[in-house]
């Protein structure tokens, strides 16, 4: 076997490092002079012609106001909703109105014929029969007693005689006039309020009995409503009495009705684990139908002050927040920031910016743009 001196290699090793030394500083020499002078690259200026049209606006402090969006469903306003159930037994012999109906208090709903009826105008004619049999005989007594034909115990009984028929006359009448007063045999079926027929389970030649558990119509004014909405547990220490309350539904959106939250319920659907929130809405043009879906958006006020900048300065990217300072000049720096929560046009922040910093509040996601490029 031959054995090679390293002496021999010594030669070919540097003339290879010359060649590498060579080949690089060749590569520098044909960069573009971009890569070159990277470093060098001017900032973005906002040209002339978007900042007059840019909006540009300033940090400010205030109030936080927290809001919170729940679902919700449109309800009758129990406190204005009446039953009306069959006083007597009997058949139905007229309904004059329709389910959706609106209905103005003491109009006629509907008449029934009843045999109750007529027993209730019987008794009132008996009654007053006795009352006048009563007190002729009363009259006749005491002539009798002042003539000696009759004794003191004879007047008194007459009188007690009279007074029962008296009495018994004012219950009939009582009775009567608890169902209907009416003298025909008829039960006469009217509106005790103002409102809509929302609920109709009776129709005509349908025989009922006074001791039917349901209603014949319900009414309801739906110049108010409730609404119902759910809350989780998460979210059951954000929710205050008389908290104001922005509803909005499917049918009108483009609609915002004001209310405030009048109940908070204290305990939790076993079912869903979710709190009932009880909002009361006025609806005075009847827009607003029970059983509609409702988004319900619940703000409240804290005490505490926190710095919030307009909603259209955000931008949201690589999962975090910014917004665009001005420096002016044209000049802006992109800054990060801590959001809290938005609530309409504002947003507050907990970090990131100071009070007075000028913030761009429009076309910043464009301005954005040109700056990280």
């Amino acid at each position: 076997m031959k054995t090679y001196s390293l002496k021999l290699f010594r030669p070919l090793f540097c003339f290879s490092c010359l060649a590498l030394a060579f080949v690089a500083l060749t590569v520098q020499s044909c960069s573009s002079p971009a890569e070159a002078n990277g470093g060098d690259r001017k900032a973005y200026i906002i040209p002339d012609s978007l900042l007059k049209l840019m909006k540009i606006d300033s940090v400010k402090a205030g109030p936080m106001t927290n809001s919170l969006t729940l679902t919700g469903q449109v309800d009758f306003n129990q406190d204005s909703v009446i039953n009306i159930y069959p006083m007597i037994s009997g058949v139905v012999e007229e309904i004059k109105v329709v389910l959706g109906d609106y209905v103005k208090a003491g109009q006629v709903l509907g008449i029934i014929k009843s045999a109750e009826m007529s027993q209730f105008s019987s008794d009132l004619l008996n009654a007053q029969t006795n009352l006048r049999v009563a007190t002729m005989n009363l009259e006749k007594t005491k002539d009798m007693y002042r003539s000696g034909l009759a004794s003191k115990t004879d007047s008194l009984s007459a009188a007690v005689t009279e007074q029962q028929a008296k009495a018994e006359l004012i219950r009939v009448q009582r009775v009567l006039k608890i169902n209907g007063d009416n003298t025909q045999g008829e039960y006469i079926i009217k509106a005790p309020i103002n409102g809509f027929i929302v609920q109709k389970m009776v129709n005509n030649n349908q025989s009922i009995r006074g001791d039917n558990g349901g209603p014949l119509f319900t009414i309801s004014d739906l110049k108010d409503v409730w609404i119902w909405a759910n809350v989780y547990e998460s979210n059951a220490g954000n929710i205050h009495q008389d908290d104001n309350v922005d509803v909005s539904t499917l049918s009108y959106p483009d609609r915002i009705f004001k209310g405030k939250v009048n109940k908070i319920m204290q305990v939790l659907d076993p079912a869903s684990k979710a709190m009932k929130v009880r909002i009361s809405i006025a609806n005075p043009d009847y827009v607003l139908k029970p059983q509609m879906f409702a988004s319900v958006t619940i703000t409240n006020t804290k005490s505490e002050s926190a710095l919030y900048v307009p909603t259209s300065s955000m931008i949201f990217d690589n999962s975090r927040y910014y917004v665009l300072l001005y420096r002016g000049k044209g000049r802006a720096d992109i800054t990060s920031v801590q959001k809290v929560s938005t609530l309409g046009k504002r947003t507050y922040l907990s970090e990131g910016v100071k009070l007075n910093d000028r913030v761009i509040a429009s076309d910043a996601l464009q301005i954005y743009s040109e700056l990280n490029n």
